[in-house]
């Protein structure tokens, strides 16, 4: 048996992507994740309807989970470059356009159509930047380092998933307070064509083999079995409770006059929930990712509780900060068992389809949580991320139950 040379297999795994690509894969996320925060904040500055940006930061959502399973199928089939090139540069196009749409006297349903197209175009940097790891963890690091190396890179792009949700409203918040309220959604345009491009570009985009060199690819159907179909479930919760802790934060703080603020308090969140989601790479292998994902399921739930509660903007700040310490972990462990659980030659449509379910999910509990808080009250608004953590939890007491059975039937796919 052939071993690799000890210099190769041991390593790190920077040297096999090469320094730009964690920095360029980073920025590339940017634009998705300022899509929906944008959109939802020029509509409500130029057309003065919160239920109206919230429809609108739906439609970019839907347009974003239609089109994201068959990208990322698209890639799986004929490499990511290839899709990503002009998808990106679409993209920039329609989000530089988009404040002309909102701010000329047309309809509301073309601004809508707008939305859903620039949801359509939408990058999906962060399933392709995960596929392409996973990838070249599998192909060049040393088979005894796999394991490890796996559980660092899903704790990173999590957290990168993380910053980017939260620097990206916090970006938003930042431009429409001192610039205008379009210049979010330019700066997005810009981004998205230069760093989008610069990813798709990147030499790691080949290492994931396409189907022609790889032979079979798991049917579809694969993805619809309970493991895969459990983990779509509990990152629906997990979007769901994103999208509706923004919008009922958002219509908190509007509630005592500073609306702006509600981005800048749930960056408070996000910052916890990326650095708890990087320290999940220290955490002992024995400590399993379904008691992870149980544990931490249990401090999100419990914490959007309190948050339910509301109170004063100290208590909730407070509380926001223990709710990233659930949200951050959850994700990165649903996303580490998505990586052992893809079925054959389909990680990047399995992390099309989480990113996807993830998204729809923040973008539809946007636009409830809005009309509720609009139209009920803000306190009834605050329910809904107690609501969604109920979803995630629920989600890990199965994954607890049948975990053992579901794992132990199929080969771990890294390793």
């Amino acid at each position: 048996m052939h071993h690799p040379a000890p210099t190769v297999a041991h390593r790190s795994l920077i040297h096999h992507t090469g320094f730009w690509f964690f920095p360029v894969a980073f920025v590339a996320r940017l634009p998705f994740a300022m899509m929906t925060v944008g959109v939802l904040a020029l509509v409500v500055a130029v057309r003065g309807s919160v239920a109206l940006g919230g429809l609108t930061s739906a439609a970019v959502g839907i347009g974003v989970v239609v089109a994201g399973p068959i990208l990322g199928d698209l890639a799986d089939r004929f490499g990511q470059s290839r899709v990503l090139v002009p998808t990106g540069l679409a993209n920039g196009i329609l989000l530089a356009l988009f404040p002309v749409v909102v701010g000329s006297p047309i309809g509301d349903g073309f601004v809508l159509a707008a939305a859903v197209a620039i949801g359509l175009t939408g990058p999906q940097t962060a399933a392709m930047s995960r596929s392409r790891v996973m990838a070249l963890i599998g192909d060049r690091v040393a088979a005894d380092r796999r394991e490890r190396t796996f559980s660092r890179a899903m704790a990173y792009e999590s957290a990168a998933d993380e910053t980017a949700f939260v620097v990206g409203p916090f970006v938003v918040g930042l431009l429409a307070a001192v610039l205008a309220p379009w210049a979010p959604i330019v700066a997005a345009a810009v981004l998205s064509l230069i760093f989008v491009t610069a990813f798709a570009l990147h030499p790691t985009g080949r290492v994931v083999p396409v189907a022609a060199q790889r032979g079979a690819m798991a049917p579809v159907r694969e993805l619809l079995r309970p493991p895969v179909l459990m983990l779509v479930v509990a990152v629906i919760g997990v979007g769901a409770f994103f999208g509706s802790t923004l919008t009922s934060l958002t219509a908190f703080m509007e509630a005592r006059g500073a609306a702006e603020a509600g981005a800048l308090l749930y960056g408070v969140m996000g910052v916890g929930s990326a650095v708890l989601a990087l320290a999940v790479a220290v955490l002992p292998a024995r400590f399993s990712l379904r008691w992870r994902l149980v544990t931490f399921a249990i401090l999100l739930f419990a914490s959007a509780g309190a948050y339910s509660v509301g109170g004063s903007v100290v208590t909730v700040t407070a509380v926001l900060c223990l709710m990233g310490v659930g949200v951050g972990p959850s994700l990165v462990t649903l996303f580490s068992l998505a990586g052992h659980r893809a079925p054959a030659g389909r990680t990047a449509t399995t992390m099309t389809v989480l990113a996807s379910a993830l998204t729809l999910a923040q973008a539809l509990s946007s636009a409830v949580t809005g009309a509720v808080a609009e139209r009920v009250s803000v306190e009834t608004a605050m329910l809904f991320p107690a609501g969604a953590a109920l979803i995630v939890l629920a989600m890990a007491a199965l994954n607890l139950a049948q975990a053992g059975r579901w794992d132990a039937t199929r080969p771990s796919s890294i390793g």
